[in-house]
């Protein structure tokens, strides 16, 4: 195993569990959304709006495959797992853990966020609507499924950690 990869819908707690994590079996930590924006220079909105979601989804595949050597912990952005060949580059390069959290958590956690371009020109039920497509592929996507509700960080920030370990060891 080189990687973990944390995927989920915006909101899930991806970033939060993923720095917790790098600290807990410190390795390196990677959010995708942060690098992608580092590397052009532009925050996530601004790529959106000057170069379109379809572009910025490029973006998202071309930082798997630059990735791919390193053993680090890697947080993506809500939609990667909409592409087969992101999925694909995932399950074959590490171990995939979906956060799986409610859609009432994710709202509650990303209604006022500014940074989230989907977010900003969508409405509730559009966001509800696009929540239950990607849900089944992250889930397809995942070797573990990883239950939010009623959880901390801490919790499953120690889940995770104790799965990796298990599988280190066997």
């Amino acid at each position: 195993m080189k990687k973990v990869y944390l995927i989920g819908f915006m909101g899930s707690g991806k970033s939060a569990v993923g720095k917790r994590l790098s600290n807990v079996l410190h390795v390196p930590f990677y959010d995708m959304d942060t690098e992608i924006a580092n590397r052009t220079g532009m925050t996530i909105p601004q790529i959106f709006e000057t170069y379109g979601e379809e572009r910025f989804r490029d973006m998202e595949t071309d930082f798997l495959h630059r990735f791919q050597d390193e053993y680090c912990i890697i947080a993506t952005g809500g939609g990667v797992a909409m592409r087969a060949q992101n999925r694909e580059i995932m399950r074959q390069t590490g171990l995939v853990f979906c956060l799986n959290s409610t859609f009432r958590d994710i709202w509650r956690r990303v209604s006022t966020d500014k940074n989230r371009p989907i977010v900003q020109r969508s409405t509730r039920d559009e966001l509800e609507i696009l929540y239950h497509k990607r849900k089944p592929l992250y889930l397809e996507s995942a070797h573990f499924k990883v239950e939010t509700a009623g959880r901390s960080l801490n919790e499953i920030t120690q889940y995770i950690a104790f799965q990796i370990i298990r599988l280190k060891n066997d």
